[in-house]
Order: C-alpha cells, then sequence, then structure tokens
C-alpha cells in the first residue's frame, strides 16, 4: 500500500499481516481522493477505523491540516505510528488507541470537529451506523462537514441508517465496495 498523491507521494505505507483489517484498494481510493480532493486542504479529517492510517496520511499528503487516527487493535496502533513516523506527520496527528464510542466521546470532550470523517469499519458489524449516529447527535461534523462510509453491503447499512439525522448524497460502487458519502439533514 502506498500514498497516492501529494507531499508524500510514492511513500510505501506498513500494513497489518492477517485477516482482521481490510486495507481499501488503490483503485477506490483513488476513485475516493478524486472526489473529495477540493475538500482536502486545511481541512480536519476523522479516520475513525483507522487500520493503517492510510486514508489519515493520504489526506495530510494533499494539503489536510490535522487528522485524528482511532483503532481499537494495539497492532493496528503500532502499524499506524510506524506510518506516522514514516511521512514524518507527528505534529499534524492524534491517535487514540480505543474504542469508537470512547473516542467519539473523548472527541466531543475536547470539542473537536471535522470537515471529513472515515468510517470503514469490519464489514459484519452495525459499528458504522452507530458511530455516524453519534457523530451527528454529538455535532461533531462542521457545517459543511460529511462522512464517507465504506460498506459491502450497501442494502443494511441503509436500512440502519438514522434518516431522521442523515442524508445520502451520493453512493459509488467499486466492485463489491461501496463509498457512502453522508450529510446532517438539514
Amino acid at each position: 500500500m502506498r500514498i497516492i498523491s501529494g507531499s508524500f507521494r510514492g511513500t510505501k505505507l506498513f500494513t497489518l499481516e492477517g485477516l482482521n483489517t481490510r486495507p481499501t484498494l488503490d483503485r477506490v481510493k483513488e476513485a475516493l481522493f478524486s472526489k473529495i480532493n477540493f475538500d482536502l486542504e486545511d481541512s480536519i479529517i476523522l479516520d475513525l477505523f483507522s487500520g493503517s492510517g492510510a486514508l489519515a496520511l493520504e489526506s495530510l499528503s494533499r494539503g489536510a491540516k490535522q487528522a485524528v487516527l482511532c483503532d481499537f487493535s494495539r497492532d493496528a496502533i503500532k502499524i499506524i505510528k510506524q506510518n506516522i513516523e514514516k511521512t514524518r506527520t507527528n505534529e499534524k496527528t492524534l491517535l487514540l488507541n480505543m474504542d469508537y464510542k470512547k473516542a467519539l466521546e473523548e472527541l466531543k470532550i475536547k470539542n473537536m470537529k471535522f470537515d471529513i470523517v472515515f468510517l470503514d469499519p469490519p464489514y459484519e458489524t452495525d459499528f458504522a451506523e452507530i458511530a455516524t449516529k453519534i457523530i451527528i447527535e454529538q455535532d461533531l461534523l462542521q457545517n459543511n462537514g460529511f462522512i464517507v462510509l465504506e460498506t459491502d453491503n450497501k442494502e443494511k447499512v441503509m436500512k440502519n441508517l438514522d434518516t431522521d439525522l442523515i442524508e445520502v448524497e451520493t453512493i459509488k460502487k467499486y466492485g463489491r465496495v461501496y463509498l457512502l458519502f453522508l450529510n446532517r439533514k438539514g
């Protein structure tokens, strides 16, 4: 896995071994960043299920101001630390090794608000739908902020999203992967 574009272009990132983490495919990542590229300059990013940290680090490479990376796995955190060191982004990153619900609580206490939130949790869970609801209810998005949710089961996610709070702006399909771009309703 590598950083596609920006100041860290071509940097190879460390990745986790095994099946517990599923990196975003390069072609999906390229399409994603092509769509959000103009939103990245000076933005504050939350990568809630970070894995290797590739999405947050790609964002920093393309001009994001700050990124918060969170993962519950200690192994993932070790890899993310190595990737942060490799890209020399220590001053622009905050790394949280905790459950996503606890992380969202901490971020609310710190009065943080995000321009872009990446949600790429394990597919078989309902973590994305729960996290989305918490993010909206806790007012963790900037006014024009949005959430990018990656899933392989669009129907399940759509059924479980709280449509009183959330609006689906766009859905893109890449092979078996869907990217849902979500906004706060109203």
